[in-house]
């Protein structure tokens, strides 16, 4: 059983276990998935300072806390007993293409040759990290929500936004790994 957990699921799997997670939160207390509000919430319950932005019921929110408290939890679990110790496969292709920018491990699920403390400290580094978290971050409240919420929750949904927002989210996705991304890894 250890084994069938280490190992990496189909999509015909996962895809609808977290499909699942829509009907499970409408049914079980009519609650929208997302983890995006998560970090409003907590600084609502930390830090109001009187800011109109933070002053809402963030107590009827817990659920999602508590949410994402499981999900952190589960990521620590699964790294810490269920790791695969094997490199991650990449497709050979993209891994000659990655080794022209000087990426060849694959012993994490994120490159250790690009994601580490002293490449924080290059341009390279800082534009990926830096650069990238702030624009996910600025991307996320700007459409109000992120792609779990948009994509999975708002979708499933019928709403009308959140088809806008995911279809501004992959385009954005494309643009940058095909257009954007090369140009800073070459730095």
């Amino acid at each position: 059983m250890i084994e069938l957990l280490k190992q990496p699921w189909p999509w015909y799997i996962t895809g609808p276990l977290i499909g699942l997670t829509v009907p499970a939160l409408l049914l079980l207390g009519n609650r929208s998935f997302g983890i995006s509000a998560t970090l409003r919430h907590i600084c609502a319950a930390c830090v109001p300072a009187g800011i109109p932005f933070f002053k809402y019921n963030w107590k009827a929110e817990t659920w999602n806390l508590v949410f994402v408290i499981g999900i952190a939890l589960g990521g620590i679990l699964a790294s810490t007993f269920l790791a695969n110790p094997a490199p991650v496969e990449v497709n050979p292709a993209l891994s000659n293409e990655l080794a022209r920018y000087g990426i060849t491990n694959y012993n994490n699920l994120v490159p250790g040759d690009i994601m580490n403390w002293q490449s924080l400290l290059t341009l390279r580094g800082a534009l990926l990290m830096i650069g990238g978290g702030f624009l996910v971050g600025f991307g996320t409240r700007y459409a109000g929500g992120c792609t779990s919420g948009h994509a999975i929750m708002g979708i499933s949904t019928l709403q009308w936004p959140s088809l806008v927002a995911t279809i501004c989210f992959m385009a954005g996705g494309f643009i940058v790994a095909n257009l954007v991304l090369p140009f800073i890894l070459s730095l």
